[in-house]
Parts: C-alpha cells; structure tokens; sequence
C-alpha cells in the first residue's frame, strides 16, 4: 500500500489515557490527530497533544461522547478520514459505525457484522459455538423476561452468573448463590444495563469456581489473515472489573504442554474472529478451569483495543494500534503466525481514583502533584516520556494526568496505567513494584498502595491466581495509616511557614501572636486533622528555621526533628534517629491567598512509596468540630442521616418518603464514575427522602434521614433498639 492510501488525518473519538496513547501512535506515523472533548475534559491532556481539538457536548458522555452526531461533524469540521474509538463509549456501536459509512468515514475497527453479531453476548455464544467454539453453559436466548429467567434457573444450577447481553466491563454482572437473591439481583442487573448500554437484555451462565479468566489478542485484516498474538492473564479482578493484567499467562507457562495448550486457544480465537469475517485488532475471552487448564470456554469477543493491550506489545513488540490502523486503511498483515514470538514478560496495574479501605468507593478532586515516571527526569516536561529502564527491566505508563487537572465523578475511575517488563515474571512484578512505589499523585485518592499490596502478596507472586481472589484477600491487607512521621512532618512544614510569615510580616518570629514566646516552656502547638475524623496534637519546640527544632507528638517525648527539600516537592523528615523522604502538595483555601505574609497551608498531602493520605492544619473552630464529632460518634453508633459518599445521580429510590424501614435496609442508588452504590439505613425507623431519581448530589449531602422509632416505654427510652452485634453495612 502507498503512503497515498494512508489517512492523513484521524479523530480519536474517546478521552483519557486511551485518547493519549492513540495519538502518541498517531504521531509517530505521521498522521494529523483530531480530539474531542466534552465540557469537563476542556482543560485534558489529550486535548492538548492533539494537533486539533473540537467541543462536542456538555460533561455527560451521553450528550458528548457518545453523541454520534456531534462526533460526525467534529470529522466533517476537520477533515478527518478515519475514527479511532479507543476502548469503551463507542467502540462496539454498530450504530456509530454505520453513521461512519454513510458519511464516508472509515471506522478503525471491524466491520458491522462482527459488531452487530459480537457485541450481543447472546448472538455471539451462540454463534461461535456453531464454528466449534467451546462456551460455558447456560441459557441464552434474546427478550427473556425476568420470570422466564427465574424458571430456566434452575436448569442452569446454582450458583450461576446473570449477565447483560450488550455489555462489558463487568457492569450488570451479578453472581447469585441462591434462588431466592435472584429476583432482586435480576430487578438490579436490568437497571444498570439500560442505564450503562441501553439495553437491558440479560441471559444467564453457570458460575464456574475459581475460575482463570484468559484473553486471546488477534489481529485481522481484509485478505483473509487471522493471526493471534498469545494470551493475556486477567484474573485479578474486582466487581468483575480487571486490575492487574499480564502476558504471557502464569498457568500456560507452569504447564508442561504450555504451548500445545496456547496454540489451542489461540486457534480457537482465530475461529471465533474468521466467524465473523473480522478486521483490526480484537480479543476474544475465555474462562479456563484451574483444575483442566485445557479446557476453556468463550465467554465474549471485545470488538475494540482493550485496556490491558500494552502487556501484549511490551512481550511482542508490535503495536497494535498502528496495525488498527494500517489495516482499516486496507493494508495486508505483514506479520505472519510464525513470527509472534512472546519475549519476557509483562504486568499491568491499573490505577483507579478510589479508596480501597472504603469498599473502593471512587473518588474525585484535582492532581495537585504528579510524578509518574521512574528516574531523575520524571518530572521533565516535553516531550512527555512513557518509557523508562530500571535496573531489572522497562517501565511504561499510559496516562492522561496533569497537574490542576480536575478528576470527574462523570467518567471512569481509571485514570492511568502502569506496565513494567522483565527477563521474567518475577523480574516483571519487582520492576512494577518498584514503579508503583514511585508513581506519585497527590489532591486525590488512589489505589496505589493497595496495588503494592496485591502483587506482593504470596498467591500472586506464586501465580495462584483466580477472579475470587481480591475479595479473599482484602481482609488480610494491612493499609498504612498516618503516623507520628507524618504529623511531625506536616507540624514543622507548618510551623517553619508561620516562622516564615513573622519574619515577612516584620515580626519577633520568636514571639506567638498570643503573647507565647517558643521556648521549652511554651511551644507552638499545631492542630492536624488526620483521615478518618481524628485529631492529632503535635508541639514544636526551638525554632525551625534555625535548626533547633523538636516536636513532641500528642504529649509524648520530645525528639529533634528536620525538614530540608532535596528538590522540588520532596521533602526530607528527619525525626530523631529515623529520616523519610515524603512528596509534599500543600493546599490554600479560604480568603486569604497564599503570597509573602501568609504561606501557612490549611492542608497538606503527603505520600511516600505509593502510599498518601491529607492532613488538614486546622484553627481553634475546626478542632472543637471535630472533637465533638467524635465525642458523637460512639462506639457502634448509627448515624441516622444518609449521605452519598461522592458526587454522583440518583439512579434509584426504593423507598417512598415516610416508608418504615429497618436498619440495612436498601434507601436508594447512587452511580459516580460508571459505578451503582447502594445506601443504607443504619438505623431503623421512618425514612424521610430528600432526592429523587435523577438528582445530581454532591459528595458528603445528606440525601435521606431515618427518624428513629419511638420507645415503647420508659424502659427502653433513648434511642431506637438495635442488635450491638450488628455489622455496619457499606455504603
């Protein structure tokens, strides 16, 4: 094919580290890039790499990026000859792709066949089981209503797994252990299907145990050549949603007829692929049994480039978006069979804006300080690096952040990837370990903490691994807590910016505003606000400008303590006979701006090795609110208002304004982030509703409060009876 033949200009119609990492291919081919970007994503990196950029819509994906028009005339406005999708949004929307064509667009993806037959998981487990595809059993068949599906049950057997027929990601997918869960698992399933694809077709699978769940990646083109490129572990999921992924597999390479075993799946993913007479790259997903790891069943085909196609191209070294590209353009594969060889090995972990101790709850806020790359140039700005040698092997990370960028709760959690490659896996897992640990983001909450803690755990570096495994586990992690290191760091940061103030402000810096002079009879005490509602007393003691600082942490001994910033943002504690280097971000809010008399933070973030937390200075207001929150929050008390957790809509109410309810008892549905989070009574008694379906809330607003039931008599008067043994339940 001739350089004539190939687009000169291509729309990403997508966002984020995806939207980013097609333009960077883009680029190196010598091909114009065009961004799309909704009101929320105005100010995002890849809207800034793009060569051009076009507003399609307000922050809600269904009026911008899934809004098929507006990303039509964007390509019309541009003059772009090819759409890539990414992943997610569009990618598997045969709809768009038809629009595409008649608008003479091409769609870098496979034809609408594959699309119309792939993307109904229905349609497709029928389909390639007549091509000599082994699927898992089940009961598949198109409008099933709700009692249809509770009478084929069960045939099928419990426990067994409700899925929804046009969708992904794990989103709708419910695991029923009895026949008595399945109508409101069923009720909830419908719900989030419509809501996330439009389309609440569901069908039913047998759960199988422990299982392994293994992708096959292949690569197509229009003159008939199918190729796969290995498989993919993606086992290390939660809320069937994947967040550790690795290439090759740990049990195809444990077995002794590992490659019989991966030329066998790999073939049956090629059937799949030349079943529907596919084009581009895809991946098809099997469930492979721990016990017989030569059996496996088809449980879907993604259309599209998936999330974890990095591990694929660090073992390989081909990029598959370069050949999306290349053979939507109409080039022939030039890569044969033969010549996939997979070298070394490769680990992705995602990293999500959540917090992981609270039920991975997602949240939101603005990058404040960012580090994401190994080495002393990590912060170097242009041209952004993804790539980086370690001393056992590479490191490379897809992402979108930047510093000030605000983190919706409009979009997915996911906000970057990191991917290490290593001689071997063990290699790989030390190399990513090693990464995490120096992949900072501070402003918002990550789970990079809890990704150290995964892929050090012993099952995971043994490769025992399963999709049951992260629930199993994640009693047994111990996440770290701010500690004295911490608070006297924050205190002497703290307490050299107010020596700073005096001195600026023409003042004894010695001398407290109070009258107090520093001194070993009167420090300066520091109030801090730790995560969780806690208040921690830390006193400074000498002057820190000076270096004859010490700190006494909530009246213990006092110890000598140092702060000096060996660069930029980083900072080195040292207290008493221990030092630690932490990444410092502090925070101005109020009406007082930061500038040469006030450079004292109202809150400061920290981390260090992959681990951070925010720490708020706070005034004599702040501290007494916070101890009589305390005093209130009693050993095993109920909170009798609800609030939602974070930003989000209302997707459900079940109960009606001054319903009873009872303590546990379901009040309504918040979705954030392309998460549904059900909210709970604490307390029983008469629920008083204050949202309806639809409202957009704010993180932290009371959206329901329960009025407790009324004793029945003297002896039981005070509040509302409840079983002290009773579990609160998760939000």
């Amino acid at each position: 094919m001739t350089n004539e033949t190939m687009f000169h200009t291509v729309l990403v119609a997508n966002r984020g580290e995806i939207a980013c990492r097609v333009i960077r291919t883009l680029r190196a081919m010598g091909i114009r890039s065009v961004a799309v970007y909704s009101d929320a994503d105005a100010g995002a990196r890849h809207v800034r790499e793009a060569d051009a950029a076009v507003r399609i819509g307000p922050a809600a994906a269904a009026r911008s990026y899934l809004n098929i028009d507006a990303i039509i005339r964007a390509c019309q406005e541009t003059g772009a000859q090819a759409v890539h999708p990414g992943y997610g949004f569009l990618s598997e929307n045969a709809d768009f792709a038809r629009s595409l064509e008649a608008a003479g667009i091409a769609f870098i993806g496979p034809g609408v066949e594959a699309l119309d037959v792939m993307g109904d998981k229905i349609r497709s487990k029928n389909h390639v089981a007549g091509y000599g595809v082994p699927v898992v059993p089940g009961i598949a068949e198109p409008g099933m209503t709700d009692e249809e599906l509770m009478a084929a049950a069960p045939g099928v057997g419990f426990p067994l797994l409700i899925k929804p027929s046009a969708g992904g990601g794990g989103k709708g997918m419910h695991a029923v252990e009895r026949p008595e869960d399945l109508p409101s698992a069923l009720a909830t399933a419908r719900r989030v299907a419509a809501g996330a694809f439009g389309d609440d077709t569901l069908f039913l699978e047998r759960l199988v145990r422990s299982p392994r769940h293994i992708e096959v990646q292949v690569l197509a083109d229009t003159h008939g050549n199918v190729i796969h490129l290995g498989e993919r572990e993606c086992s290390l999921q939660r809320r069937h949603q994947k967040v550790i992924e690795e290439a090759p597999s740990p049990l195809l390479e444990s077995l002794p007829d590992g490659e019989a075993v991966r030329a066998k799946i790999g073939e049956a993913a090629c059937n799949a692929a030349r079943s529907v007479h596919y084009t581009g790259a895809g991946t098809v997903e099997f469930l492979v049994s721990d016990e017989s790891p030569d059996e496996f069943f088809f449980m879907e085909m993604n259309t599209r480039l998936q999330v974890e196609h990095p591990v694929t191209e660090m073992v390989t070294g081909i990029d598959l978006v370069e050949w999306q590209v290349r053979t939507a353009a109409g080039e022939e594969l030039t890569v044969q069979q033969d010549d996939v060889v997979l070298a070394g090995h490769s680990v992705e972990a995602r990293v999500y804006a959540e917090v992981p101790e609270k039920n991975f709850l997602p949240s939101s806020g603005t990058v404040l300080l960012l580090d994401e790359m190994p080495g002393p140039a990590r912060r170097s700005s242009a041209p952004v690096r993804v790539e980086a040698e370690t001393a056992r092997g590479r490191v490379r990370v897809d992402s979108a952040l930047l510093e000030g960028l605000e983190i919706s709760s409009s979009y997915d959690p996911m906000i970057s990837k990191v991917i290490a490659w290593g001689e071997d896996r063990a290699a790989a897992l030390d190399t990513l370990d090693e990464a995490l640990a120096g992949y900072t983001v501070l402003g918002i909450d990550t789970n990079v903490e809890y990704l150290r803690l995964l892929i050090d755990d012993d099952d995971v570096r043994a490769g025992r691994l399963d999709t049951g495994l992260i629930e199993r586990k994640m009693p047994e992690f111990s996440f770290r807590r701010a500690g004295d290191m911490e608070v006297a760091a924050v205190a002497v940061y703290v307490a050299a910016a107010q020596e700073q103030d005096a001195q600026a402000a023409g003042t004894n810096p010695w001398k407290r505003r109070d009258g107090w002079r520093l001194g070993a009879q009167a420090p300066l005490r520091i109030s801090l606000g730790t995560p969780g509602g806690g208040v921690a007393t830390v006193e400074v003691y000498g002057s820190v400008g000076q270096g004859t600082a010490a700190v006494a942490v909530d009246g213990g001994p006092q110890r000598t303590a140092s702060l000096r910033f060996p660069e930029r943002h980083h900072a080195e504690l040292t207290l008493g006979h221990e030092a630690r280097v932490y990444s410092l971000a502090p925070v101005h809010k109020g009406p007082v701006p930061p500038g040469p008399d006030n450079t004292v933070p109202t809150e400061l973030f920290l981390g260090s090795g992959g681990w951070a937390c925010r720490l708020e200075v706070l005034t004599r207001e702040s501290r007494l609110a916070r101890v009589l929150a305390a005093v209130e929050r009693e050993e095993g008390a109920a909170d009798p208002e609800v609030r939602s957790p974070m930003p989000g809509t209302v997707v459900s109410v079940a109960v009606h304004d001054g319903d009873p309810v009872t303590a546990g008892q379901v009040l309504l549905s918040v979705e954030a982030m392309k998460m549904e989070h059900q909210l709970v009574a604490e307390v029983a008694g008469t629920a008083h509703i204050t949202v309806t379906t639809g409202d957009l809330v704010k993180a932290d607003q009371v959206v329901a409060t329960i009025h407790a039931d009324q004793p029945a008599g003297p002896e039981t008067a005070g509040s509302a009876t409840q079983d002290p043994t009773e579990e609160r339940k998760e939000a």
